[in-house]
């Protein structure tokens, strides 16, 4: 019965994909497309902790540091620079707070969390556990963010991406991902590796067309 719950929600999962990626490319109303990037993003938080386990305190508290920290990191980095560089927030990720799209606290934690499932089968201490995790956040990163401007996810300044981001997203999500390694939860999802894959091959293939 689960690998067939695994099963469906994967198909969901592709066919959300698939039909986001058709509408963005070659539909002529890319626009109305780009206003569901927060359902689609909702909807795969929601079907990927269906499969998490293990809902005691020490997930929920993991769940609201990475919310807050991803939020607060986002907003140092737009209103100073630092962190990731200068940078500012389009329209369509949703409504805004303080400048930062509502929905980016979830796909921080999407990305924590996902990663964080993906390292935990590798014969490596917890520490290096936590930077691999972190490389895949900024691995899948720098195929977000060619084509951010060109979805109005987010502009930099002078429209140059800046290293320091890539080193940003590294180090806030080393923080992160110690964080993730250390708190008391199960951590395993089967869905987690459909989601990484899926989010991976949906901006490669956005910078091939777009």
């Amino acid at each position: 019965m689960r690998s067939k719950k695994v099963a469906l929600a994967t198909f969901v999962l592709v066919v959300f994909h698939a039909v986001g990626f058709y509408g963005l490319v070659f539909s002529s109303n890319p626009g109305w497309f780009l206003t569901l990037t927060p359902v689609n993003l909702l909807l795969t938080d929601v079907l990927l902790y269906a499969f998490h386990k293990t809902w005691n305190l020490s997930f929920f508290l993991f769940v609201l540091v990475a919310l807050l920290l991803g939020f607060i990191s986002e907003v140092i980095g737009v209103h100073t620079g630092l962190l990731f560089g200068s940078y500012t927030y389009g329209q369509a990720l949703g409504p805004k707070l303080w400048g930062i799209p509502l929905v980016i606290s979830l796909n921080w934690l999407l990305l924590v969390y996902v990663t964080g499932v993906l390292v935990q089968r590798l014969p490596l201490h917890w520490v290096l556990k936590a930077l691999t995790a972190a490389a895949l956040m900024t691995f899948l990163d720098m195929f977000i963010e060619p084509i951010a401007a060109v979805l109005d996810f987010w502009t930099w300044e002078e429209h140059h991406i800046p290293a320091a981001n890539y080193w940003g997203w590294l180090g806030v999500g080393f923080l992160l991902q110690l964080y993730f390694e250390k708190a008391d939860f199960y951590k395993g999802n089967p869905l987690a590796p459909v989601v990484y894959s899926l989010q991976l091959l949906f901006f490669i293939s956005l910078n091939l067309f777009l």
